[in-house]
């Protein structure tokens, strides 16, 4: 059997969802069948010396904050010119070598630059991780739109990770042929290992303790989740929550806090090489997202076995039913609001909605899902 040489393509490892949805998914698939090498634009994130020893790594920029200040300046010259030339010279630059299969593992650039590969010979596939029509960032990296739904046409397979995000790309792009949806392949078994890892600064009191993950960016809503504390601080409520995760809004965060005394009911714990050990001590998990695409920390949340209140943003429906294994607020700061107040105050809800997290949580099974993706490779 000819082992096939796979190219995934990603703009950075940093902490985000897509990026480890990446890292399980190579840990996963089957090393006699596939040689895989994972590039990243910039040297930077947190699961690339994990990925070099189970794969090739590379990438084509190293992480700037350890450069010189002449090395500052080489990085900002080679950065804008692959950001600002064709993406065909770009890909040109990039990949010497010849793959079988060139994925896109994320929207944007990297689309951009294997939507434009120059080999003839490989397949080509793009993953879609995110509602594009209510959140279409990615507009920013073509001259139009027609220019992009271009690009897109050059993949042979367009890889959704949710009905959600495959209805919203048909609908902003007019493109239906050969898109398909496969779910998130999440190692339930790790996630769970992990879980049971010693949390030295757990506090133990009666409050209910909530607690998220993700990016401190805009899109998470970590700001209006902060409202809602301020305003369950109002109720007299016994609560505290913790936000694992770091990004560009922390000192926004920060402020808020302090201006609003809200330090005793929220933690900032920061980025966490195991967010999974912080989930298990929890009571309940809050998504506040503006959007989503088929939320990866949601579906670790139920595979824990912890009630979920989430925000109505695409993939919920398809994780939590009809309100069935969590709460989905409509997308609002006083709904969600109004949500977790019910739960805070709602021992019998908690405990339901734990029971149905737990029933939902033998749903997910990476083995099943990697073979569904093998097969399109």
């Amino acid at each position: 059997m000819k082992i096939k040489k796979i190219l995934f393509f990603i703009e950075s490892l940093a902490g985000g969802g897509a990026e480890k949805v990446l890292t399980d998914l190579v840990s996963n698939l089957n090393p006699k069948k596939y040689e895989i090498t994972v590039c990243s634009l910039i040297n930077t994130g947190v699961y690339n010396e994990y990925l070099n020893t189970i794969c090739t790594y590379k990438s084509i920029l190293p992480e700037k904050t350890n450069l010189s200040v002449l090395g500052r300046i080489n990085y900002n010259i080679k950065y804008n010119l692959l950001r600002k030339l064709p993406a065909s010279l770009v890909y040109k630059y990039m990949f010497k070598e010849k793959y079988d299969v060139e994925i896109a593992f994320i929207e944007g650039f990297a689309t951009k630059v294997i939507g434009h590969s120059t080999n003839p010979n490989s397949k080509k596939i793009a993953w879609v991780h995110i509602d594009l029509f209510d959140n279409h960032w990615t507009k920013t990296e073509y001259k139009n739109i027609d220019e992009e739904i271009k690009v897109y046409k050059n993949f042979d397979e367009i890889i959704c990770v949710a009905e959600s995000v495959k209805e919203a790309f048909k609908k902003r792009f007019g493109i239906t042929r050969h898109v398909s949806v496969k779910y998130n392949p999440i190692d339930r078994e790790n996630i769970i290992s992990k879980s049971k890892e010693h949390l030295s600064e757990i506090s133990k009191n009666s409050k209910c303790r909530l607690v998220t993950v993700g990016r401190l960016e805009h899109q998470k809503g970590y700001d209006r989740l902060l409202e809602v504390v301020s305003k369950l601080k109002k109720d007299n409520l016994s609560f505290e929550v913790w936000i694992v995760g770091d990004g560009s809004k922390r000192m926004e965060l920060e402020s808020y806090i302090q201006n609003n005394e809200l330090e005793d009911y929220i933690k900032l714990c920061g980025f966490q090489n195991n967010p999974y050990k912080y989930i298990s001590q929890a009571d309940a998990f809050v998504c506040s997202s503006r959007t989503e695409g088929f939320s990866t920390v949601v579906t670790e949340a139920l595979i824990l076995g912890k009630p979920v209140i989430a925000t109505n943003c695409s993939g919920m429906t398809e994780l939590l039913g009809d309100n069935e294994y969590g709460i989905i607020t409509n997308n609002n700061t006083e709904d969600l609001y109004l949500g977790i107040k019910r739960l805070i105050e709602d021992n019998q809800t908690l405990e339901h909605y734990k029971s149905k997290s737990q029933e939902r949580s033998t749903n997910f099974d990476i083995a099943k899902i990697t073979e569904k993706i093998e097969a399109i490779l």
